[in-house]
Formats: structure tokens, sequence, C-alpha cells
């Protein structure tokens, strides 16, 4: 177990503010000390992009970063698959012990083997709809950038990049053709102003600017997280501050007096329900 203000946490992670306060971990943890990328995209990924995202993994891993995702079918499992023998790391929904998707059972343990595992939920805890939101700040908070390889617009997938900008990280896409709908996500990131990448050496000199963040920081934080747990009156306080004339973020936790990272959980929330927009300047709406 890695708890949040000691050594070993994840150095990129402990920078963000709803950082987990402890996570499990099965592995090897020294890979945390690599420089990251996370790779995300659709579950039902096209077999060209499901190649692509394994060749880039691979190439990743074997320019010794760490290559993060986190598990899903798809695009998440091939980022897995194409880095395991040089570095990988898998953030999981559920408890560290608790195997999901089912058909990536051998995967799971083969990570938990040769790479890494980390788990923000207790042991045993079954994946809920409402843990996927938390694995993504992992995903996006563990990596100096993000690289999105094929997803919808409203995907969890752009949710991570999204999330990912706001922690001021790289976010990349990759293109796809305009006539798939799998490629209108990364498309739309490209043309909000990610940055277009096609191999891994476009990944290399992205990150190159920023790659000094990397080292472990003088010191820790010794304060615990806030418990970034929303219940049903911090929802209802914010749902009522939102309307069709989008409102600054800062402005919806200065109004509804929530912790901010209350109030981020509560956006991702709605926002994989179809419930809000975001827009530029990081700002929300309810969805049309």
């Amino acid at each position: 177990m890695l708890f949040r203000g000691s050594d070993g946490y994840p150095h990129l992670l402990d920078q963000i503010e709803a950082a987990p306060p402890v996570l499990t971990v099965m592995g090897d943890r020294t890979l945390l000390d690599r420089q990251a990328v996370s790779i995300v995209g659709a579950r039902n990924a096209s077999g060209a992009a499901v190649r692509f995202a394994r060749m880039l993994a691979h190439d990743l891993a074997a320019q010794g970063m760490l290559v993060v995702s986190g598990l899903a079918r798809g695009i998440d499992t091939a980022a897995h698959a194409g880095s395991i023998d040089a570095g990988t790391a898998a953030v999981i929904a559920g408890g560290i012990d608790i195997t999901y998707p089912p058909e990536n059972a051998a995967l799971q343990r083969d990570i938990a083997g040769r790479g890494l595992l980390i788990a923000e939920q207790p042991p045993g805890t079954q994946p809920h709809a409402r843990h996927f939101p938390y694995r993504n700040r992992i995903i996006a908070g563990l990596a100096m950038g993000t690289v999105v390889v094929e997803a919808a617009p409203k995907s969890g997938s752009l949710i991570t990049a999204r999330l990912a900008a706001e922690f001021g990280r790289e976010v990349m896409a990759v293109p796809g053709s305009p006539l798939d709908p799998r490629a209108q996500g990364c498309n739309l990131l490209i043309r909000e102003g990610a940055t277009l990448v096609q191999s891994a050496a476009d990944i290399a000199e992205a990150l190159a600017p920023i790659g000094g963040v990397a080292g472990r920081s003088e010191s820790y934080r010794q304060e615990p997280a806030p418990d970034a747990d929303a219940d049903d009156g911090a929802r209802r306080a914010i749902l009522d501050l939102l309307g069709p004339v989008p409102l600054p973020v800062d402005e919806l936790i200065r109004q509804s007096d929530v912790a901010s990272p209350i109030v981020q959980t509560v956006l991702l929330e709605l926002e994989l329900a179809g419930r809000i927009e975001r827009h530029a300047g990081g700002r929300v709406s309810l969805a049309a």
C-alpha cells in the first residue's frame, strides 16, 4: 500500500488536488520512477487501431517509458499487451484482487507479475460505474501525457484526456477517418488543440519540453487528501447551479461551497451520464 505523503507514492499523481490518499499496488514498484505516458481509447476499437496502439506501446516501452492504461477491452488491452515486456502499469476500477473484465484475467495476472497493477478501491471491491471516473483521474494523473487512440465524442477516454489537460499534462491524439464514428473524439481533440501524433517519436518529442517534471519531489504533502466522495446534497447543490449557459468551474466551486475535489467528482459523474457539456475555458453547462 502506498500512502500519499510517503516515500514511494507517485510524484506526478501527488501533484493533483484530488489524488487518492492510498493506493494498493502489486508488482514492480520501481516502474513508477519512469517517465510515464497513458494510452487510452475505445473498447470497440477497430482492428487497425488495436494494432497501432499495440505497436505504439511497444515502441514507447522500448524507449524506457512506462505505459499506463486501464485494462479495459480494446485499446487499453492492446497498450498493455504491447508494453508488458518492457514496462506497463494497469489502473483498475475495483479492488486489487478482483478481475475485470473477465477475459483479461490472464493479462491482469501477467501485469501483476511483470508490470504493475494499481487500485484505489479496497481489496474485494467489485467495480461499479461510479468507480471508473476515479480510475480515469489516476490514469491521467500518473503520466506526463495522455494519448487517445480512437474514441467516441462522449467516451470515458475523452474524459481522461480532459482531466489530463486540467492537470497541466500533454494531451495527444491519433487522427482517424472522418467516416468512422470511433475517430470523431480524437479528431475533435486535435481540432481543440491536442497534439497530433502518428508514432512513438512524435510522443517523445511532445513530452521532451516537460521531461524535467518526472523527477521525485524534494518534499511531500503531509496533510491527508480530502475525501472526494460526493453525497446527494453536494450533487443537488451543483445541479441547482447549472443551466444552459456555461459556468466556470471555479465559480461553481465558489457558489456551491463544496470542496473542489468533490465538485470535480460530481462533474465527472454527470459527464459520464451525458447530463453536462464541457466548454472552452474550463466552463460547464447542462447538456441540451
